[in-house]
């Protein structure tokens, strides 16, 4: 990527020449990240870990060049996906998110949160890092964190620690891989909308309506939209930042 600032600015959002991974394809978020990154001219490599479906569709449908298959968080099966891709950018969005109150959650119900959303990016991270140190060429990360990374929601404890763990892993990663010329920030969403929530939890939906300050909810374009920019030469001089992508609402006032 040319991370000179002597860019048109029609330039500055193109991503022509990249190759993208971006995990969690499968899903409303990820496929909205993978179809943005696949407009702006990368080739996207969609990762799914059991919806092979929803990730095909992405390539009928949304210009993403391949999938891959795999359980990121087993090590082994980390390191036989990066034998067979060699990205330039990384989206690090696969998550599980279930509603578990901490009081009625066992070791094993916080270990695969933590493992699904924290293990996952660490090891895609240290896997994709250490190709890009070993050819010697810079790299981007966007790890997709949540506002519950500061805002904990009840029933999603380990949820939101992962995802406080995942700001802090985008941090540290970023003081590490600077002097490798590898970038690494986060992207926080909101509540965003999909199929069926307004159904799912209205009383949640309505309780966002009456206080998020720009008066909706978001949409997986919108979080996408931020990612693009984060990996894109615009953002050429940032690194460890968490851009909050929530309409306003981590402005409202906590007590």
């Amino acid at each position: 990527m040319n991370r000179s600032g002597n860019r048109d600015v029609g330039d500055l959002l193109d991503l022509t020449g990249e190759t993208a991974l971006v995990t969690g394809a499968s899903g409303n978020i990820g496929g909205a990240i993978a179809a943005r990154l696949a407009q702006a001219g990368a080739t996207v490599i969609g990762h799914y870990h059991r919806n092979e479906a929803a990730a095909r569709a992405l390539v009928d449908t949304s210009g993403v060049s391949d999938i891959a298959q795999a359980d990121l968080s087993d090590a082994t099966a980390v390191e036989r996906l990066f034998a067979t891709i060699r990205p330039s950018l990384l989206v690090n969005n696969a998550a599980a998110q279930p509603v578990v109150a901490l009081s009625n959650m066992s070791l094993a119900d916080w270990r695969g949160v933590l493992s699904a959303n924290l293990d996952a990016a660490f090891l895609v991270t240290r896997q994709a890092t250490s190709a890009w140190i070993a050819a010697g060429r810079p790299g981007a990360i966007v790890n997709i964190g949540s506002i519950e990374g500061q805002d904990p929601a009840a029933g999603h404890g380990h949820y939101a620690t992962s995802k406080a763990g995942l700001a802090m892993l985008t941090r540290a990663s970023a003081l590490e891989f600077g002097p490798a010329n590898i970038r690494v920030n986060c992207v926080s969403p909101g509540l965003i909308d999909r199929d069926g929530l307004a159904d799912a939890w209205p009383d949640g939906v309505a309780r966002w309506h009456e206080r998020v300050p720009l008066g909706r909810m978001g949409s997986p374009k919108d979080v996408a939209d931020a990612v693009l920019f984060l990996l894109s030469p615009a953002a050429r001089w940032i690194s460890g930042a968490n851009l909050v992508v929530d309409g306003g609402m981590s402005a409202q006032s906590r007590w």
